[in-house]
C-alpha cells in the first residue's frame, strides 16, 4: 500500500495488527506513529483534536478495564491509498471492571461490549474517526442505570458541551455505494427513525436475523426488531436523517458486509424510554453493520450510546443559551 510501511499487504492488516499492538500490547506510545498529529475523533459525546487526547483516553480506559481486550469481529473497507482509505472495524471487548474511572468505583463485574470505529487513513496513519461505544451496555453489566451515569457525566462536565466535528482532510471525502444491498440498508436505516414503512424492515430480513441492539440487547427475527426500534424512537420526533458513509463489501463465499454511518437529528417530544418529553433538541450518531445473503439481512449490529442521549435529554436549558 503506497504510503504505508512495507509489513502492511492491505489495510484489514494494518488495522488489526495497530490495534493488537496499542491495545493488547499496551503499547500506547505507538498512538503517536499510527495516529496523524491533528487527527480529530468524534464519539457520540464528545470531539477531540490531537494525539494527547486520544492516549489519554486510552490510559483511562485500562485504569478501569485493566484487562480489557479488542477482538476484531470485521473490518469493512472504502476508499484507496491516493485519497484515503476508511476502515470500519467491529470491535468486542471482553473487560472486568476493576478500576475506579468515569463508570464510578470499581465494581469487579465482567463486561462485554462492542465497538465501531470509523477509521479515515492515509500515509501510515489514522488521521480522522469516529468511534461509537455502546456505553448503556456497560452500564447496565456493572448494576448502573443509563440515566444515572449520563446525570453524573453532566454533574462532572457542567453539562453537554459536545463540540463541532472538523472536516475530514482532504482530499478524503465520504464514500456512499450505490450497490443495491448498501443502498437497502440506508433505507432501513432512514425507517427506523422516520417509522414510514415497519413493513420494509420485515421484508428486509430474513426470518431467523439475528440483530444486536444498543444497551446490549439481541433481537432474533424481524417482529422483535420491530417492537425494539419502535419503542426507542417513539419519543422523538424527526428532523433530518442522514447517512454519511455507506459501502458494501463482497466476499467470495461469504455475506455481502455493509457498513454504514449514520445521524439522526430528532427533537424530544413524547413520552416513554427516555422519559417524560423535555422538548430538547437530540442528535445521535449511529454506525452500523450489516450481513445480507439471498438479498436478505441474516445478521446485524447497531452501535448507539444511550448515554450521550440521556445527557443530552438532561442538561438544562435557557432560552439565552439553549442547551448547554
Amino acid at each position: 500500500m503506497k504510503g504505508f510501511d512495507a509489513e502492511f499487504a492491505n489495510l484489514d492488516q494494518y488495522i488489526r495488527v495497530i490495534t493488537d499492538r496499542v491495545w493488547e500490547g499496551r503499547r500506547i506510545d505507538d498512538i503517536r506513529r499510527y495516529y496523524g498529529d491533528d487527527c480529530a475523533v468524534e464519539s457520540p459525546s464528545s470531539v477531540s483534536i490531537g494525539l494527547e487526547p486520544v492516549m489519554e483516553s486510552t490510559r483511562a480506559t485500562l485504569r478501569a478495564f485493566p484487562d480489557r481486550r479488542l477482538l476484531a469481529e470485521d473490518v469493512i473497507i472504502s476508499g484507496d491509498e491516493e485519497a484515503g482509505f476508511l476502515s470500519s472495524h467491529r470491535i468486542f471487548s471482553p473487560m472486568t471492571h476493576a478500576g475506579d474511572g468515569v463508570f464510578g468505583p470499581a465494581t469487579q463485574r465482567p463486561v462485554y461490549v462492542r465497538t465501531i470505529a470509523d477509521c479515515v487513513c492515509l500515509n501510515n496513519r489514522i488521521v480522522h474517526e469516529w468511534l461509537v461505544r455502546d456505553q448503556a451496555a456497560i452500564a447496565r453489566q456493572i448494576g448502573l442505570l443509563p440515566r444515572d451515569v449520563a446525570q453524573s457525566w453532566i454533574d462532572r462536565s457542567g453539562g453537554w458541551n459536545k463540540g463541532p466535528m472538523p472536516l475530514a482532510p482532504t482530499p478524503y471525502q465520504s464514500f456512499i455505494d450505490p450497490h443495491p444491498l448498501a443502498q437497502r440498508y440506508a433505507q432501513e436505516l432512514t425507517q427506523i427513525w422516520e417509522q414510514q414503512d415497519r413493513g420494509f424492515l420485515e421484508r428486509n430480513h430474513a426470518a431467523t436475523c439475528i440483530s444486536c441492539l444498543p444497551a446490549g440487547n439481541v433481537a432474533v427475527g424481524s417482529h422483535v426488531l420491530i417492537r425494539f426500534w419502535t419503542e426507542l424512537s417513539a419519543p422523538f420526533e424527526v428532523g433530518q436523517t442522514s447517512i454519511e458513509h455507506l459501502v458494501a463489501n463482497e466476499r467470495s463465499g461469504r455475506a455481502t458486509a455493509i457498513a454504514a454511518r449514520w445521524r439522526a437529528r430528532l427533537t424530544h417530544s413524547r413520552p416513554g424510554r427516555f422519559g417524560a418529553p423535555s422538548g430538547h433538541p437530540v442528535e445521535i450518531l449511529g454506525i452500523s453493520h450489516g450481513e445480507y445473503e439471498g438479498g436478505q439481512l441474516v445478521r446485524e449490529w447497531h452501535l448507539i450510546d444511550e448515554i450521550a442521549i440521556w445527557m443530552q435529554i438532561l442538561t438544562p436549558r435557557t432560552a439565552e443559551h439553549g442547551t448547554r
